[in-house]
């Protein structure tokens, strides 16, 4: 899955694209995903995350060591 934050996990919504004259026709919503790659001082290396723009405020408040820690509870390999 391409559109996938791997710390909160957010993914693409769906919903309608409604016309001005409201036909609906089928549309996406995707999280606004980054990769981003981060030094793990703990490990002595580098790891790339796929993060969404908010992951990234999350990462930059709680630390990375905080972040990858979460992200290895959720089951992802890092």
């Amino acid at each position: 899955m391409s559109a996938h934050c791997q710390l909160t996990g957010a993914q693409p919504g769906f919903g309608n694209a409604i016309s001005h004259s409201h036909r609906r026709t089928s549309r996406r919503f995707d999280p606004n995903i980054q990769s981003k790659r981060y030094w793990l001082p703990g490990e002595g290396r580098h790891v790339r995350l796929k993060l969404s723009a908010k992951a990234i405020k999350t990462i930059d408040a709680i630390g990375v060591e905080a972040a990858v820690a979460r992200i290895r509870a959720r089951g992802v390999k890092v």
